[in-house]
């Protein structure tokens, strides 16, 4: 993102106001024609269902979908980041080019725009069981319980298990 878009940003987020579907309209409307020199002419919603990716574009539609949770967490800049890829893809499938993560078209836009290719981790994960291996003494976290005598660690190593969490542990 230039210094110039983040003065814009920093402005047009003063005062942190409330995610709705109309501001993230708006905002959408105005990211689109200020970095991408296009209109964007279709519907922008909140969708509170999605959990661990910041937003999506649907191809059919091409409406997009932002999650709130991005913009709660991480503030603005993080939300940005999430409106410039979910446009990368609608301003590339619009035009008829590559609009996948793999393509290089949206490689270099997403580039160019300077948008994330990633959001920051959104969902709290509460593993269940945390092994240790014995030779290299790596920790590996996992929500299922696995056969140690069956398993073993990269470095060929004996996993054993250090901890087991009784909070999310079902009741059988």
């Amino acid at each position: 993102m230039l210094a110039k878009d983040r003065e814009f940003f920093t402005a047009l987020f003063e005062g942190k106001p409330p995610l709705t579907d109309a501001n993230l309209q708006s905002w959408i409307e105005v990211i689109s024609s200020r970095c991408f020199k296009r209109p964007f002419t279709h519907q922008a919603k909140v969708n509170r269902r999605l959990k661990t990716t910041g937003g999506r574009y649907h191809l059919t539609n091409h409406h997009i979908d932002i999650n709130p949770l991005v913009y709660e967490k991480y503030g603005w800049s993080e939300l940005v980041d999430v409106i410039l890829h979910e446009l990368c893809h609608y301003h590339l499938h619009l035009t008829g080019c590559g609009y996948q993560h793999r393509d290089a078209d949206f490689k270099q836009l997403l580039q160019a725009v300077g948008g994330s290719r990633y959001v920051k981790p959104l969902a709290e994960h509460n593993y269940r069981y945390q092994y240790q291996c014995q030779t290299c003494h790596q920790i590996y976290q996992r929500q299922k319980r696995l056969d140690t005598n069956r398993y073993r660690c990269h470095c060929r190593g004996q996993l054993h298990l250090i901890e087991q969490n009784k909070e999310n542990l079902r009741e059988k």
